[in-house]
């Protein structure tokens, strides 16, 4: 029996063994940020304040009265998305990026838990997220609806249901978009709000919201990133505004 025990516990360890190498390596392969994200947290130009303070980074305008809390995409860098917060805040919008434990949102979607600004001229919140992030924005927006204004989802959709929320919605996604499921999209349409605004960018793709290059599996754009880019802030500034 004695023996039978060691080798029970020695399998044992040699699978949680396994199982831990698997994992780091899987959170350790992930998409990095490029040079065009790391320009926008360097510069300050525009009357734009970066902030960074532990696993956010904040991307504060003059006076702004909108706040917009953001998830990134799976496996991809929080950093590749400060040229899209970038864009936004030079509208006058107050962004924070989160930053997710191994880069996984589904890990931490809570994240948004106590970042509201104690700013008494913010007047309306939202909360956002990529792909997977996005996902995981829905599922945090279904359970704190009467702390945000509204969601919006790029290249994601949400699984819990905010039909019986006031929650606005937007849906962004890219007409040559290759990662996210176009029949999941529609199967989970249902669990929006009737009023949700979608807009489908003519060219763009899954990868391009953020900054971190070519993503496996997606289609091939015909705007820049760059251009991307600049049509989802304005469509999210468009949104806020009405």
């Amino acid at each position: 029996m004695k023996k039978a025990a060691k080798i029970i516990i020695s399998l044992c360890l040699t699978l949680l063994l396994a199982i831990g190498i698997g994992g780091y390596a899987y959170v350790s392969d992930y998409y990095h940020a490029d040079d065009m994200a790391l320009k926008a947290l360097s510069d300050e130009a525009y009357g734009i304040r970066i902030e960074q303070d532990r696993n956010v980074i904040r991307f504060i305008p003059d006076k702004p009265t909108t706040e917009l809390i953001f998830y990134p995409g799976g496996k991809v860098e929080y950093m590749a998305y400060a040229p899209l917060m970038r864009a936004c805040a030079e509208m006058g919008i107050l962004c924070t990026l989160v930053q997710m434990p191994g880069n996984l949102a589904v890990l931490d979607i809570n994240a948004a838990d106590g970042l509201q600004q104690e700013r008494p001229e913010i007047t309306a919140r939202y909360i956002a997220g990529h792909s997977l992030g996005g996902a995981m924005a829905a599922n945090y927006a279904a359970a704190h609806y009467e702390d945000y204004d509204g969601l919006i989802l790029l290249a994601a959709y949400s699984t819990k249901d905010l039909t019986k929320t006031d929650l606005r919605v937007l849906s962004v996604y890219g007409s040559e978009d290759g990662v996210m499921d176009s029949q999941t999209y529609e199967d989970n349409r249902k669990n929006l709000p009737a009023d949700t605004v979608e807009i489908v960018l003519n060219g763009g793709c899954h990868a391009q919201f953020g900054s971190y290059g070519p993503q496996d599996g997606d289609g091939v754009p015909t705007i820049s990133v760059e251009e991307q880019i600049r049509q989802t802030a304005e469509a999210i500034w468009a949104f806020m505004e009405k």
